[in-house]
């Protein structure tokens, strides 16, 4: 699906999806994302009750078990607000395959219109709040890592990339795989784990040979993928979900 191309002014409240990996492996990368939302002067609401956005069941097969989980979601966001998603994993589910996932049922009208207002943080800080940044950091070179929902389902390949720009002391190193996949895929690195490990090897390569020390993503389980590669090989490569990234050098 291509991207929104007609950007709202910034709102004054929005919702805050939270995705089960922040919650439960990176949980100050959502606070950083909240926290940048905030600077801005947007109040943020987070919903309690949200849990999972289905992801996957749907992409392992099982649909019935992703629209019950996904149907409870929908109704966790009653306000013509916009809603942001620190992943484009989980933002493209949301986005893309809500309104197929729900097409012919009951949920069809709610879910074409929670899907329209689904947005990835990198694209509303860019394109809804104009986002500026004035960067506190030592010189660094960095990596960028966009994952394979970003690029190809969101359509955000440049978004991220175009953040680390406006970091006046952050040189962006282009690596020679940007567009591969990591290897991580959701359910795929355990259902195919020698694959997975074959892709995230030529994907920590091709960074290293950037001379990053860092790289960033906007997606954790691309984050965890890779840093956890790293971490195996031994190497000082450290990795970071860009929100942390741009709150740590600018606050």
């Amino acid at each position: 699906m291509t991207p929104v191309k007609l950007y709202p002014p910034k709102p004054e409240k929005v919702y805050f999806f939270g995705t089960c990996l922040i919650d439960l492996f990176y949980p100050e990368a959502g606070m950083d994302g909240i926290r940048l939302l905030e600077r801005e002067g947007i109040e943020v609401v987070y919903p309690q009750a949200q849990t999972c956005c289905g992801q996957p069941a749907y992409t392992s097969g099982y649909h019935d078990e992703a629209r019950a989980v996904a149907a409870a979601q929908l109704d966790l966001f009653p306000e013509p607000w916009p809603i942001v998603v620190p992943s484009g994993s989980c933002g493209g589910m949301m986005r893309t395959h809500y309104p197929q996932l729900f097409a012919g049922t009951e949920h069809e009208a709610r879910a074409n219109e929670v899907a329209g207002r689904i947005y990835e943080l990198t694209e509303f800080l860019l394109h809804v709040c104009q986002l500026r940044l004035e960067d506190r950091g030592q010189p660094e070179k960095v990596a960028m890592h966009t994952s394979c929902s970003a690029r190809r389902e969101m359509g955000l390949a440049e978004t991220g990339p175009a953040l680390l720009a406006r970091m006046g002391q952050v040189e962006l190193v282009e690596q020679a795989r940007a567009a591969e996949c990591c290897g991580f895929g959701g359910t795929f690195a355990v259902r195919h784990p020698e694959v997975s490990a074959a892709m995230v090897e030529d994907k920590t390569q091709a960074i290293e040979a950037t001379g990053a020390m860092r790289f960033v993503t906007s997606d954790c389980g691309c984050l965890m993928n890779i840093a956890g590669r790293f971490e195996h090989q031994g190497k000082a490569v450290e990795g970071e979900h860009i929100a942390s990234y741009l709150w740590r050098r600018t606050s």
